[in-house]
C-alpha cells in the first residue's frame, strides 16, 4: 500500500475584500508562511499546484505560473494549475500528494486563491454559471444561487417547508464565524433574522434568503504536504486516513438534484476506507455554499435519512458542542467562499483544529475530522478523513 503524504504546513489570509489588487499577491501573502510554518525552505519544494478557478475573475490566466511570480525562489520549480469548479482547491491537493505518492517528489506545495470582489455583481452570477450545465441550467433567474433555489424548491416540495432549519443553519455558522479571524463576516445573525424576508435579507432564488448564500470573497490559503519520511523530522503532521472523490451526472435534468448522490457516495466510500463511522469522527467541514447545500450533506453523510436533515439542526447536533461539530470555522456561509482558496481553507482549518493551533475556534480533543469540497451542484465531490501522527 503507498504511503500517503501528510500536511506539515499551512497559511490563510484573511478572507472577504482583500487589500491585494492581483493573484500574485494574494499568492505571495501565504506561500511564505506556509514554508515557514512547516519548516521547509523553498528549495525542498518537488511540485507546486494551484487552484485558481478563474473563468473570467481575472484576466491573467496560466496560473500556475503566479507563484513563482509571487516569490521568485520557486520560480523553477515545476509547477500545474488545476480547476474543478468550487472544489478546484481539493483538486489541487489530490493532484499534490499523487505527485508525491507517485514518486515524483518528496514535497509540494498546493495554493489555493481566487480574487472575486473586483468583478461587478452581474458578471460575478456569469462567471459561476459556469460550474452548472449551462444548456439547461444558465438562463434561470439568481444565477447560480438560482440553480440552488430549484434544489431547495424540489426539497420543500418532497418533505415540507425547511426555511427555519435553513436559518438555523445559517445562524449557527455565523456564531461559529465570530471565533475565526480569517472569516469574511464575523458578524452574528439570530435564526429569526435569517428566516425573515426584509429590505436586508432579501429572496435571492426560490426560497433561498441572502443569508442562505455563501459570500463573494477574495482570499488565499496553501498547504504543504510531505513524504511520511520527511514529515517525521517536521513538527507536526497531519495524516490522511481516507481521500476520494465521487462525480455525478452534471445536468440537474438526469438525476434527482435532492438526493446528493455524489456527496453519499464519496463519504460511504471514505468512512470505509478510513475503518470508520461518523461515530469516530470529532468535528466536519463542509461545503455550505448554501444552506439547503448542508442540510443535504447532513442527509448523504448519514447524519439523518432523506429528508430529515432539518432534525440535526434542530437536535443541535452540529454546533460547537453538539455531537459533530460541522463548520466550527463558520463555514463557506460565514468564512467566505474565494472558489479556488476553499478546499485548500477547509484543509487548513480542520488541520488546525487537529494540531490544536485554532485559537479561539479551537475544539476540545480533536483527533479525527472530514472535509467535504464540493464542485458544482453536488458534481465533483471530495471528501478527506484526517488524523494528527504528531
Amino acid at each position: 500500500m503507498v504511503e500517503q503524504p501528510q500536511i506539515v504546513g499551512w497559511a490563510h489570509s484573511k478572507f472577504g475584500k482583500a487589500p491585494e489588487e492581483t493573484l500574485i499577491e494574494l499568492i505571495g501573502s501565504v506561500v511564505p508562511d506556509a514554508l515557514d510554518h512547516a519548516g521547509v525552505g523553498a528549495e525542498a519544494v518537488d511540485g507546486i499546484f494551484v487552484g485558481v478557478y478563474n473563468n473570467g475573475f481575472s484576466k491573467q490566466a496560466f496560473e500556475g505560473a503566479l507563484v513563482g511570480m509571487a516569490v521568485p525562489e520557486l520560480a523553477h520549480v515545476p509547477a500545474t494549475h488545476l480547476e474543478n469548479a468550487c472544489a478546484t482547491g481539493s483538486a489541487a491537493l489530490y493532484a499534490a500528494m499523487d505527485f508525491i505518492a507517485a514518486g515524483r517528489g518528496k514535497v509540494a506545495l498546493v495554493v489555493g486563491a481566487e480574487k472575486m470582489t473586483a468583478t461587478p455583481g452581474a458578471q460575478i452570477g456569469d462567471i459561476l454559471l459556469t460550474a452548472s450545465y449551462r444548456a439547461e441550467e444558465g438562463e434561470g433567474e439568481g444565477g447560480f444561487a438560482g440553480v440552488f433555489g430549484q434544489i431547495a424548491n424540489s426539497y420543500f416540495q418532497k418533505h415540507g417547508d425547511h426555511s427555519m432549519e435553513l436559518a438555523m443553519i445559517a445562524a449557527k455558522n455565523h456564531a461559529h464565524g465570530m471565533l475565526n479571524p480569517y472569516a469574511h463576516m464575523r458578524k452574528p445573525f439570530t435564526a429569526e433574522f435569517c428566516n425573515t424576508v426584509t429590505d436586508k435579507n432579501p429572496l435571492v432564488a426560490g426560497p433561498l434568503r441572502r443569508t442562505d448564500c455563501s459570500l463573494v470573497s477574495d482570499g488565499a490559503a496553501a498547504l504543504v504536504i510531505a513524504h511520511p519520511d520527511v514529515a517525521a523530522d517536521l513538527k507536526r503532521a497531519i495524516a490522511f486516513r481516507a481521500r476520494n472523490q465521487v462525480n455525478d451526472i452534471l445536468a440537474l435534468s438526469r438525476r434527482d438534484p435532492t438526493e446528493f448522490a455524489g456527496p453519499r457516495a464519496v463519504w460511504a466510500k471514505s468512512l470505509a476506507q478510513a475503518g470508520l463511522t461518523l461515530d469516530d469522527l470529532d468535528m466536519v467541514e463542509t461545503h455550505d455554499c448554501f444552506t439547503i447545500a448542508e442540510l443535504l450533506e447532513y442527509e448523504a453523510m448519514g447524519l439523518a435519512e432523506r429528508g430529515q436533515g432539518g432534525r440535526v439542526i434542530r437536535e443541535g447536533i452540529t454546533t460547537r458542542d453538539g455531537k459533530l461539530p460541522v463548520n466550527p470555522s463558520g463555514g463557506l456561509k460565514s468564512r467566505g467562499h474565494p472558489l479556488g482558496a476553499t478546499g485548500v481553507s477547509q484543509h487548513v482549518m480542520a488541520a488546525m483544529q487537529l494540531a490544536g493551533e485554532a485559537g479561539e475556534m479551537q475544539l476540545p480533543d480533536v483527533q479525527i475530522a472530514g472535509v467535504f469540497n464540493m464542485g458544482g451542484a453536488a458534481v465533483a465531490n471530495y471528501v478527506s478523513i484526517l488524523e494528527r501522527v504528531k
